[in-house]
């Protein structure tokens, strides 16, 4: 799929939306954790980050499911190719572009071979931020695999999984069990979503108040400090299994509804969010370097903006960023292997262009 294909009027400008609100809050919560921890200080966004961690990933991944029912059955190979080759293709890319400006100090510290080993086990236990697009490969196949097993079924076990909770210190696993309620869920509920967004539409002042309510409850159990007798499963009421799992849930359909109140809406802030929507795996890809640039420069020339401005500058900069990239290269026409899965790294059907990054 072309970028110009991308932008076509096919595309649900609610989703692209979302997809946008989820992707800057991403962004923003490894800009402003690294700014706190760089700092060793905290600042306001660390507020925002924390209201928005019960259901910033649930989103994302309850979105990455909406569509999979049209695809679903499609030839294994084709399947496999579209939602398997694809983001390997792209993992692999990324890891060694993050693994090529982090090796050098790594091999200071450590020596080459350790070095070398972490890089290669990488391809077992994802790298750094690029978790997302190492675990939504295994999501589809999953997915598939149960497609004849009743939909309510597999989605009691996922939310029993996510409630449990799993804790094996294997990164695929852990999220696997925390996450895939919502990537099913997106799946398996996809009509009644797509309604969900549609009553918001037709009934802005009833919408407006239940965003409203959530938001209250949201920031009333992320804040609150749990009872003595809960304190082994969090610190907070939000971090308790079936709290959190509700909470994601509530939020995922905060952030739908919300996108789907602003994608009414013509204003520069909807523009900008539905372009970061419909490129966000672009966003998530690419947001590392700039924002390690950004948070080194401004703590270094202007450390007296504070922990909380410093992370609003380098959260805007690192969701920039990616999409000028994009833009260059568009204009360009030369690092489309960046962005776009060439011809050699397609199982079938391979097209012209090759594919764009999306999920």
């Amino acid at each position: 799929m072309s970028a110009a294909e991308n932008q076509s009027p096919g595309r649900v400008g609610w989703v692209d939306v979302a997809k946008g609100v989820c992707i800057v809050f991403v962004v923003m919560m490894h800009s402003t954790l690294g700014v706190e921890k760089a700092l060793g200080d905290e600042g306001f966004m660390g507020l925002v980050v924390a209201f928005a961690k019960p259901f910033r990933m649930p989103d994302f991944f309850l979105i990455s499911g909406l569509f999979l029912g049209l695809v679903i059955n499609r030839p294994w190979r084709l399947y496999l190719d579209r939602k398997v080759v694809h983001f390997a293709y792209f993992y692999a890319l990324w890891l060694s572009i993050q693994f090529a400006f982090k090796a050098p100090v790594m091999m200071i510290e450590a020596g080459p071979g350790p070095t070398l080993a972490h890089y290669l086990i990488s391809y077992v236990e994802p790298f750094g931020t690029l978790w997302f697009i190492y675990l939504l490969p295994i999501f589809f196949v999953v997915t598939r695999l149960l497609v004849t097993v009743p939909k309510w079924i597999v989605l009691m076990a996922a939310a029993a999984l996510n409630a449990a909770p799993v804790m094996t210190g294997w990164l695929v696993i852990d999220e696997f069990a925390a996450r895939y309620v919502f990537f099913f869920a997106g799946f398996a509920a996809a009509p009644l979503i797509f309604r969900a967004a549609s009553w918001v539409q037709a009934h802005r002042l009833a919408g407006l108040w239940m965003l409203a309510g959530w938001a209250v409850v949201n920031g009333v159990l992320v804040f609150a400090p749990v009872p003595m007798a809960f304190a082994p499963w969090g610190e907070r009421l939000s971090d308790l299994p079936l709290v959190g799992l509700g909470l994601g849930f509530a939020g995922a359909l905060a952030i739908i509804s919300s996108a789907s109140l602003l994608a009414t809406c013509a204003g520069p802030v909807t523009r900008f969010l539905r372009h970061a929507g419909e490129n966000s795996i672009v966003v998530y890809l690419a947001f590392f370097l700039p924002m390690a640039i950004t948070r080194t420069a401004l703590i270094r020339l202007m450390p007296e903006l504070g922990a909380g401005w410093i992370s609003v500058l380098v959260t805007a900069v690192a969701t920039v960023s990616p999409l000028i990239l994009l833009w260059m290269i568009k204009s360009s026409g030369h690092g489309w292997f960046l962005f776009r899965r060439p011809g050699w790294a397609i199982l079938a059907e391979p097209p012209a262009r090759g594919h764009l990054a999306q999920a």
